[in-house]
Protein backbone atom coordinates (compact mmCIF):
# COMPACT_ATOMS: atom_id res chain seq x y z
CA UNK A 1 0.00 0.00 0.00
CA UNK A 2 1.51 3.21 -1.10
CA UNK A 3 0.56 6.95 0.24
CA UNK A 4 1.61 9.98 -1.59
CA UNK A 5 1.32 12.53 0.83
CA UNK A 6 2.28 12.26 4.75
CA UNK A 7 -0.08 14.83 6.37
CA UNK A 8 -3.13 14.55 8.07
CA UNK A 9 -4.78 12.60 5.49
CA UNK A 10 -2.33 10.17 4.66
CA UNK A 11 -1.06 9.40 8.34
CA UNK A 12 -4.59 8.50 9.13
CA UNK A 13 -4.78 6.21 5.95
CA UNK A 14 -1.62 4.51 6.79
CA UNK A 15 -3.03 4.00 10.37
CA UNK A 16 -6.48 2.96 9.37
CA UNK A 17 -5.05 0.27 6.50
CA UNK A 18 -3.10 -1.78 9.82
CA UNK A 19 -5.94 -1.20 12.52
CA UNK A 20 -8.01 -2.87 9.38
CA UNK A 21 -5.55 -5.86 9.06
CA UNK A 22 -3.26 -5.25 6.48
CA UNK A 23 -0.73 -7.49 7.04
CA UNK A 24 1.54 -6.06 4.23
CA UNK A 25 4.45 -3.21 3.61
CA UNK A 26 2.70 0.07 4.28
CA UNK A 27 4.75 3.35 2.51
CA UNK A 28 4.46 6.95 2.95
CA UNK A 29 5.97 9.48 0.99
CA UNK A 30 5.83 13.46 1.80
CA UNK A 31 8.19 16.31 1.19
CA UNK A 32 8.14 17.44 4.66
CA UNK A 33 10.70 16.27 7.41
CA UNK A 34 7.75 15.97 9.56
CA UNK A 35 5.87 12.89 10.52
CA UNK A 36 2.03 13.40 9.87
CA UNK A 37 0.76 16.00 12.13
CA UNK A 38 -2.53 18.00 12.58
CA UNK A 39 -3.06 21.99 11.20
CA UNK A 40 -5.76 23.45 13.36
CA UNK A 41 -3.13 24.67 16.12
CA UNK A 42 -0.82 26.07 13.40
CA UNK A 43 -2.94 29.59 13.08
CA UNK A 44 -3.99 29.47 17.38
CA UNK A 45 -2.09 27.73 19.88
CA UNK A 46 1.18 27.27 18.36
CA UNK A 47 1.30 30.94 17.58
CA UNK A 48 0.41 31.67 21.09
CA UNK A 49 2.52 29.48 22.92
CA UNK A 50 0.26 27.37 24.19
CA UNK A 51 1.23 24.15 22.60
CA UNK A 52 4.57 23.11 20.83
CA UNK A 53 4.93 21.29 17.27
CA UNK A 54 5.37 17.94 19.11
CA UNK A 55 1.73 17.95 20.71
CA UNK A 56 0.24 18.57 16.81
CA UNK A 57 1.64 15.13 16.16
CA UNK A 58 -0.71 12.67 14.76
CA UNK A 59 0.92 10.05 16.97
CA UNK A 60 3.79 9.39 18.91
CA UNK A 61 7.06 8.64 16.64
CA UNK A 62 6.49 5.27 18.35
CA UNK A 63 3.39 4.11 16.33
CA UNK A 64 4.67 4.02 13.50
CA UNK A 65 7.29 2.26 13.65
CA UNK A 66 5.39 -0.46 15.90
CA UNK A 67 2.73 -0.67 12.79
CA UNK A 68 5.92 -0.94 10.72
CA UNK A 69 4.92 2.11 8.34
CA UNK A 70 8.14 3.26 5.98
CA UNK A 71 7.84 7.08 5.90
CA UNK A 72 9.97 8.09 2.91
CA UNK A 73 10.59 11.77 2.91
CA UNK A 74 10.75 12.84 -0.52
CA UNK A 75 9.32 14.44 -3.65
CA UNK A 76 7.24 12.02 -5.90
CA UNK A 77 7.90 13.24 -9.51
CA UNK A 78 5.92 11.21 -11.86
CA UNK A 79 3.28 8.22 -11.74
CA UNK A 80 4.31 4.58 -14.01
CA UNK A 81 0.57 3.75 -14.08
CA UNK A 82 1.75 0.88 -16.45
CA UNK A 83 4.33 -0.52 -13.75
CA UNK A 84 1.98 0.67 -11.11
CA UNK A 85 5.08 2.38 -9.23
CA UNK A 86 5.50 6.23 -8.06
CA UNK A 87 8.73 7.39 -9.15
CA UNK A 88 10.55 9.78 -7.14
CA UNK A 89 12.64 12.65 -7.89
CA UNK A 90 15.80 11.45 -7.35
CA UNK A 91 14.73 8.50 -9.66
CA UNK A 92 14.09 5.80 -6.45
CA UNK A 93 10.59 3.61 -7.83
CA UNK A 94 8.07 2.46 -5.16
CA UNK A 95 5.76 0.01 -6.87
CA UNK A 96 2.51 -0.45 -5.37
CA UNK A 97 -1.02 -2.62 -5.28
CA UNK A 98 -3.24 -0.06 -4.39
CA UNK A 99 -2.22 4.21 -4.16
CA UNK A 100 -3.66 6.69 -2.50
CA UNK A 101 -3.21 10.09 -3.62
CA UNK A 102 -3.41 12.56 -0.41
CA UNK A 103 -1.21 15.31 -1.33
CA UNK A 104 -2.71 18.31 0.27
CA UNK A 105 -2.58 21.88 -1.26
CA UNK A 106 -0.09 24.48 -1.95
CA UNK A 107 -0.37 28.16 -0.66
CA UNK A 108 -1.89 30.97 -3.06
CA UNK A 109 0.75 33.47 -3.53
CA UNK A 110 0.54 36.95 -4.31
CA UNK A 111 0.98 38.20 -7.46
CA UNK A 112 1.93 41.63 -6.90
CA UNK A 113 5.31 43.83 -6.31
CA UNK A 114 6.93 42.09 -2.93
CA UNK A 115 5.29 39.75 -2.80
CA UNK A 116 8.30 37.50 -2.17
CA UNK A 117 10.30 40.59 -0.05
CA UNK A 118 11.57 39.58 3.71
CA UNK A 119 8.95 39.82 6.46
CA UNK A 120 6.35 38.21 4.00
CA UNK A 121 5.09 35.09 5.05
CA UNK A 122 2.32 32.10 4.14
CA UNK A 123 1.22 30.16 7.06
CA UNK A 124 0.88 26.60 5.75
CA UNK A 125 3.57 23.92 7.70
CA UNK A 126 4.77 23.66 11.37
CA UNK A 127 7.94 25.34 9.76
CA UNK A 128 5.76 28.40 8.97
CA UNK A 129 4.10 28.56 12.34
CA UNK A 130 7.79 28.34 13.80
CA UNK A 131 8.98 31.54 12.04
CA UNK A 132 5.64 33.32 12.24
CA UNK A 133 5.78 32.74 16.18
CA UNK A 134 8.86 34.23 16.62
CA UNK A 135 8.08 37.68 15.18
CA UNK A 136 4.73 37.98 17.06
CA UNK A 137 6.19 40.34 19.71
CA UNK A 138 4.38 42.98 21.98
CA UNK A 139 4.07 46.04 19.90
CA UNK A 140 4.90 44.76 16.68
CA UNK A 141 2.62 45.18 13.62
CA UNK A 142 1.26 42.29 12.00
CA UNK A 143 -0.83 43.08 8.57
CA UNK A 144 -2.56 39.83 7.65
CA UNK A 145 -3.92 39.86 4.03
CA UNK A 146 -6.79 37.98 3.93
CA UNK A 147 -10.03 38.17 6.10
CA UNK A 148 -10.72 34.64 5.34
CA UNK A 149 -10.68 31.56 8.66
CA UNK A 150 -6.77 31.36 8.64
CA UNK A 151 -6.80 34.71 8.64
CA UNK A 152 -9.20 36.28 11.47
CA UNK A 153 -7.47 32.89 13.09
CA UNK A 154 -3.84 34.70 12.89
CA UNK A 155 -5.25 38.24 13.62
CA UNK A 156 -6.80 36.39 16.51
CA UNK A 157 -3.54 34.69 18.02
CA UNK A 158 -1.12 38.32 17.01
CA UNK A 159 -3.68 40.12 19.25
CA UNK A 160 -3.42 37.56 22.11
CA UNK A 161 0.41 38.11 22.00
CA UNK A 162 0.18 42.15 22.42
CA UNK A 163 0.84 42.88 18.98
CA UNK A 164 -0.81 45.59 16.85
CA UNK A 165 -3.11 44.17 14.05
CA UNK A 166 -4.51 44.85 10.61
CA UNK A 167 -6.32 43.01 9.17
CA UNK A 168 -6.70 43.69 4.80
CA UNK A 169 -9.82 42.13 3.24
CA UNK A 170 -10.58 42.92 -0.65
CA UNK A 171 -14.42 42.25 0.11
CA UNK A 172 -16.98 44.57 1.93
CA UNK A 173 -17.91 41.54 4.87
CA UNK A 174 -15.90 38.64 6.30
CA UNK A 175 -16.62 35.08 5.26
CA UNK A 176 -19.31 35.94 2.73
CA UNK A 177 -18.91 32.57 0.85
CA UNK A 178 -18.81 30.28 4.17
CA UNK A 179 -21.50 32.01 6.35
CA UNK A 180 -24.41 34.24 6.61
CA UNK A 181 -24.06 37.78 6.63
CA UNK A 182 -25.24 38.30 10.32
CA UNK A 183 -21.98 35.93 11.09
CA UNK A 184 -20.22 37.58 9.36
CA UNK A 185 -20.70 40.78 10.63
CA UNK A 186 -20.49 39.73 14.20
CA UNK A 187 -16.88 38.36 13.16
CA UNK A 188 -16.12 42.07 12.24
CA UNK A 189 -17.28 43.49 15.12
CA UNK A 190 -15.36 40.96 17.52
CA UNK A 191 -11.78 41.77 16.18
CA UNK A 192 -13.06 45.51 16.31
CA UNK A 193 -13.36 45.48 20.00
CA UNK A 194 -10.35 43.04 20.23
CA UNK A 195 -8.10 46.15 18.90
CA UNK A 196 -8.07 45.00 15.23
CA UNK A 197 -7.98 47.18 12.41
CA UNK A 198 -10.42 46.27 9.52
CA UNK A 199 -9.27 47.22 6.00
CA UNK A 200 -12.44 46.18 4.32
CA UNK A 201 -12.91 46.58 0.48
CA UNK A 202 -9.04 47.27 0.23
CA UNK A 203 -6.89 46.09 -2.74
CA UNK A 204 -3.20 45.41 -1.89
CA UNK A 205 -1.14 46.98 -5.00
CA UNK A 206 2.53 46.01 -3.53
CA UNK A 207 4.98 45.58 -0.82
CA UNK A 208 7.73 47.22 -0.75
CA UNK A 209 11.17 47.12 1.76
CA UNK A 210 12.03 50.26 3.69
CA UNK A 211 15.66 50.88 4.90
CA UNK A 212 14.13 50.69 8.21
CA UNK A 213 13.64 46.63 8.10
CA UNK A 214 9.69 47.80 8.14
CA UNK A 215 7.02 46.91 5.11
CA UNK A 216 5.45 49.16 3.02
CA UNK A 217 2.08 48.19 2.08
CA UNK A 218 0.61 50.47 -0.53
CA UNK A 219 -3.61 50.28 -0.94
CA UNK A 220 -5.58 51.56 -3.53
CA UNK A 221 -4.99 54.96 -3.57
CA UNK A 222 -2.96 56.91 -1.51
CA UNK A 223 -3.06 55.12 1.05
CA UNK A 224 -0.05 53.02 2.75
CA UNK A 225 0.59 50.86 5.91
CA UNK A 226 3.90 50.27 7.60
CA UNK A 227 3.91 46.69 9.00
CA UNK A 228 7.04 44.72 10.54
CA UNK A 229 5.43 41.36 9.19
CA UNK A 230 2.73 40.81 6.42
CA UNK A 231 1.26 37.25 6.57
CA UNK A 232 -0.43 36.10 3.01
CA UNK A 233 -3.70 33.87 4.03
CA UNK A 234 -5.17 33.76 0.70
CA UNK A 235 -6.22 30.22 0.50
CA UNK A 236 -4.34 27.28 -1.09
CA UNK A 237 -4.63 25.68 -4.31
CA UNK A 238 -5.17 21.34 -4.44
CA UNK A 239 -2.03 19.60 -5.48
CA UNK A 240 -3.70 18.32 -8.26
CA UNK A 241 -0.62 18.38 -10.70
CA UNK A 242 1.01 14.68 -9.95
CA UNK A 243 -2.76 13.32 -11.21
CA UNK A 244 -2.81 15.81 -13.78
CA UNK A 245 0.17 14.48 -15.33
CA UNK A 246 -0.34 10.83 -14.90
CA UNK A 247 -3.92 11.22 -17.30
CA UNK A 248 -6.51 10.94 -14.41
CA UNK A 249 -9.39 12.89 -14.26
CA UNK A 250 -9.23 16.31 -12.22
CA UNK A 251 -11.23 19.46 -12.49
CA UNK A 252 -11.30 21.81 -9.31
CA UNK A 253 -9.72 18.66 -7.85
CA UNK A 254 -8.61 15.20 -8.26
CA UNK A 255 -11.72 13.46 -9.32
CA UNK A 256 -13.26 10.64 -7.20
CA UNK A 257 -16.65 9.05 -7.19
CA UNK A 258 -18.26 7.83 -3.72
CA UNK A 259 -16.19 5.38 -2.49
CA UNK A 260 -12.80 7.97 -3.33
CA UNK A 261 -11.91 5.98 -5.75
CA UNK A 262 -10.39 7.80 -8.64
CA UNK A 263 -10.78 7.61 -13.04
CA UNK A 264 -7.83 4.95 -12.45
CA UNK A 265 -9.07 1.42 -11.13
CA UNK A 266 -6.96 1.04 -7.39
CA UNK A 267 -5.81 4.57 -7.10
CA UNK A 268 -7.51 6.41 -4.58
CA UNK A 269 -7.68 9.86 -3.18
CA UNK A 270 -8.54 11.80 -0.23
CA UNK A 271 -7.78 14.85 1.59
CA UNK A 272 -7.73 18.86 0.29
CA UNK A 273 -6.98 17.77 -3.14
CA UNK A 274 -10.06 14.95 -3.49
CA UNK A 275 -13.29 16.15 -5.36
CA UNK A 276 -16.00 13.98 -4.45
CA UNK A 277 -20.04 13.86 -5.04
CA UNK A 278 -21.82 15.28 -1.98
CA UNK A 279 -23.86 13.15 0.05
CA UNK A 280 -26.70 15.42 0.05
CA UNK A 281 -26.55 16.95 -3.60
CA UNK A 282 -24.36 14.82 -5.63
CA UNK A 283 -22.46 17.56 -6.88
CA UNK A 284 -18.65 17.60 -6.87
CA UNK A 285 -17.29 19.40 -3.97
CA UNK A 286 -14.09 19.76 -2.46
CA UNK A 287 -13.10 20.16 1.85
CA UNK A 288 -10.31 21.88 3.24
CA UNK A 289 -10.76 20.69 6.85
CA UNK A 290 -9.42 18.44 9.60
CA UNK A 291 -13.06 16.69 9.50
CA UNK A 292 -12.25 15.81 5.84
CA UNK A 293 -8.99 14.74 5.66
CA UNK A 294 -9.79 11.92 9.43
CA UNK A 295 -12.68 11.17 7.99
CA UNK A 296 -11.89 10.19 4.39
CA UNK A 297 -8.35 9.01 5.33
CA UNK A 298 -10.08 6.13 7.16
CA UNK A 299 -13.09 5.82 4.20
CA UNK A 300 -10.47 5.28 1.85
CA UNK A 301 -8.09 2.96 3.62
CA UNK A 302 -10.79 0.86 3.96
CA UNK A 303 -11.82 0.60 0.59
CA UNK A 304 -8.43 0.09 -0.63
CA UNK A 305 -8.86 -3.44 1.35
CA UNK A 306 -11.94 -3.92 -0.91
CA UNK A 307 -14.94 -2.83 1.13
CA UNK A 308 -16.80 -0.34 -0.96
CA UNK A 309 -17.71 1.97 1.64
CA UNK A 310 -19.43 5.24 0.08
CA UNK A 311 -18.11 8.37 1.95
CA UNK A 312 -20.96 9.69 3.43
CA UNK A 313 -19.78 11.95 6.25
CA UNK A 314 -21.51 15.32 6.81
CA UNK A 315 -18.81 18.25 5.95
CA UNK A 316 -17.94 20.02 9.12
CA UNK A 317 -15.03 22.68 10.55
CA UNK A 318 -14.56 25.02 13.43
CA UNK A 319 -12.75 28.31 14.10
CA UNK A 320 -11.59 29.31 17.25
CA UNK A 321 -10.84 32.99 17.48
CA UNK A 322 -9.98 34.69 21.38
CA UNK A 323 -12.88 33.04 23.38
CA UNK A 324 -15.53 32.72 20.98
CA UNK A 325 -16.11 29.72 18.26
CA UNK A 326 -17.59 29.65 14.97
CA UNK A 327 -19.01 26.34 13.46
CA UNK A 328 -20.56 25.27 9.94
CA UNK A 329 -22.17 21.37 8.72
CA UNK A 330 -23.68 20.61 6.20
CA UNK A 331 -24.08 22.68 3.30
CA UNK A 332 -25.28 25.91 3.96
CA UNK A 333 -25.38 26.91 0.17
CA UNK A 334 -28.36 23.98 -0.66
CA UNK A 335 -30.84 25.99 1.99
CA UNK A 336 -33.70 27.90 0.44
CA UNK A 337 -34.52 29.50 3.83
CA UNK A 338 -33.21 29.83 6.76
CA UNK A 339 -33.79 30.24 10.99
CA UNK A 340 -31.90 31.65 13.49
CA UNK A 341 -31.96 30.27 17.25
CA UNK A 342 -30.85 33.35 19.37
CA UNK A 343 -28.57 31.22 22.23
CA UNK A 344 -28.51 34.78 24.70
CA UNK A 345 -26.80 38.08 23.55
CA UNK A 346 -23.85 37.17 21.70
CA UNK A 347 -24.73 33.70 20.56
CA UNK A 348 -26.99 32.40 17.85
CA UNK A 349 -27.53 29.28 15.29
CA UNK A 350 -28.76 29.74 11.73
CA UNK A 351 -30.26 26.98 10.59
CA UNK A 352 -30.20 26.49 6.74
CA UNK A 353 -33.74 24.50 5.42
CA UNK A 354 -34.54 23.05 1.74
CA UNK A 355 -37.37 23.40 -0.07
CA UNK A 356 -38.85 19.82 2.07
CA UNK A 357 -37.82 21.53 5.45
CA UNK A 358 -34.83 19.59 5.93
CA UNK A 359 -32.04 21.30 8.42
CA UNK A 360 -29.31 20.76 5.26
CA UNK A 361 -26.36 23.20 7.08
CA UNK A 362 -25.59 25.19 10.03
CA UNK A 363 -23.47 28.00 10.85
CA UNK A 364 -23.35 28.73 14.76
CA UNK A 365 -21.11 31.53 16.48
CA UNK A 366 -21.07 31.95 20.59
CA UNK A 367 -18.60 31.23 23.35
CA UNK A 368 -16.33 28.43 22.99
CA UNK A 369 -17.63 26.73 26.41
CA UNK A 370 -21.04 28.13 27.07
CA UNK A 371 -22.12 27.53 23.13
CA UNK A 372 -20.93 24.10 22.39
CA UNK A 373 -23.37 21.94 23.79
CA UNK A 374 -26.07 23.03 21.36
CA UNK A 375 -23.44 23.84 18.25
CA UNK A 376 -23.35 20.06 18.94
CA UNK A 377 -27.03 19.29 18.57
CA UNK A 378 -27.23 21.44 15.47
CA UNK A 379 -24.69 19.55 13.71
CA UNK A 380 -26.66 16.69 14.85
CA UNK A 381 -29.64 17.61 13.15
CA UNK A 382 -28.04 18.33 9.81
CA UNK A 383 -26.32 14.86 10.19
CA UNK A 384 -29.66 13.41 10.91
CA UNK A 385 -31.45 15.51 7.98
CA UNK A 386 -33.75 16.45 10.04
CA UNK A 387 -37.29 18.32 9.19
CA UNK A 388 -38.18 19.97 12.70
CA UNK A 389 -41.22 22.60 12.86
CA UNK A 390 -39.14 25.69 11.91
CA UNK A 391 -40.69 27.64 14.53
CA UNK A 392 -39.31 24.88 17.59
CA UNK A 393 -36.28 25.72 15.94
CA UNK A 394 -36.53 29.58 16.98
CA UNK A 395 -37.89 28.23 20.41
CA UNK A 396 -35.22 28.53 23.18
CA UNK A 397 -38.55 26.73 25.17
CA UNK A 398 -38.01 23.77 23.03
CA UNK A 399 -35.08 21.84 23.54
CA UNK A 400 -32.84 21.23 20.49
CA UNK A 401 -32.01 17.76 21.76
CA UNK A 402 -36.14 16.94 21.50
CA UNK A 403 -35.87 17.99 18.25
CA UNK A 404 -33.71 14.63 17.18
Amino acid sequence: MLIVGAGHAGGRAAQALREAGWPGPIVMIGAEAHRPYERPALSKSLLTGERDAGSCALRPDAAWTQDRIEHVVARVAALDLGARAAVLEDGRRFAYDRLLLAPGGRLRRLGIPGADAEGVFGLRTLDDAAAIAARLRPGAHIAIVGGGFIGLEVAASARMRGCRVSVLESARGLLGRAVPAPVGAQMIALHRTRGVEMHLGATLRAIESRADGRLGLRLDGADELVADTVIVGIGIDPDTELARKAGLAVRRGVIVDARLETSVPGIFAAGDAAEFPSRASGLPMRQETWHNAETQARCAALNMLGAARPYDATPWFWSDQYDRQLQVAGEPALGTASVVRKIGDEAEIHFHLDDRGVVVGMSGFGAAGGAAKELKLARMLVERAARPEPARLADLGVRLKSLL
